[in-house]
């Protein structure tokens, strides 16, 4: 099964992190969750990072607030694919996480969710990673399949509403 490395900038975000390890784990990924700072442990990333893909590590989701280094910092280190959750502050609402994550350098991207879409970094994840895991893939249509049911369902109440 595949392995992804879920590292956040500091342990207050965690609150929001939870959300894409419940979605790692609904698709039955592994994962192991870190605090590592790109600013106060910058050579425990650097190490973490390198030896990610050999430790069987095959996606990097990085979650950090306000200057929003680590998935940046993450995405230079690996050629494995990082997704960034920009962690709201109250600086800007999170706007400051938001840019300093999708402002990336030419060669060097991170994919990026909304800010605190932890979530949908777990999908995202997901996502990516059924290209090689038909299971995953399978799982990620019934997903699918239940967003489109819970629609339908909402769709008919109000309806319901509606005509009376």
């Amino acid at each position: 099964m595949p392995k992804v490395a879920v590292i956040m900038g500091s342990d207050s975000d965690f609150d929001v992190v939870k959300k894409c390890l419940i979605a790692l784990e609904k698709f039955d990924i592994e994962y192991d969750a870190e605090v590592i700072s790109a600013h106060r442990n910058p050579d425990k990333i650097f190490s973490y990072v390198r030896s990610a893909e050999e430790n069987g590590i095959e996606l990097i989701i990085g979650a950090a607030g306000k200057a929003a280094h680590l998935p940046g910092v993450m995405a230079g280190l690996t050629p494995l694919p990082v997704i960034g959750i920009p962690i709201q502050t109250s600086f800007q609402g999170g706007l400051d996480s938001l840019l300093s994550i999708v402002q990336m350098p030419s060669g060097v991207p991170v994919a990026t969710v909304a800010v605190n879409g932890a979530e949908n970094a777990g999908i995202l994840a997901a996502q990516m990673l059924s290209i090689k895991y038909p299971e995953i893939r399978e799982k990620m249509k019934a997903y699918k399949e239940t967003l489109d049911e819970e629609v339908a369902a909402k769709n008919e109440k109000l309806q319901a509403k509606i005509n009376g």
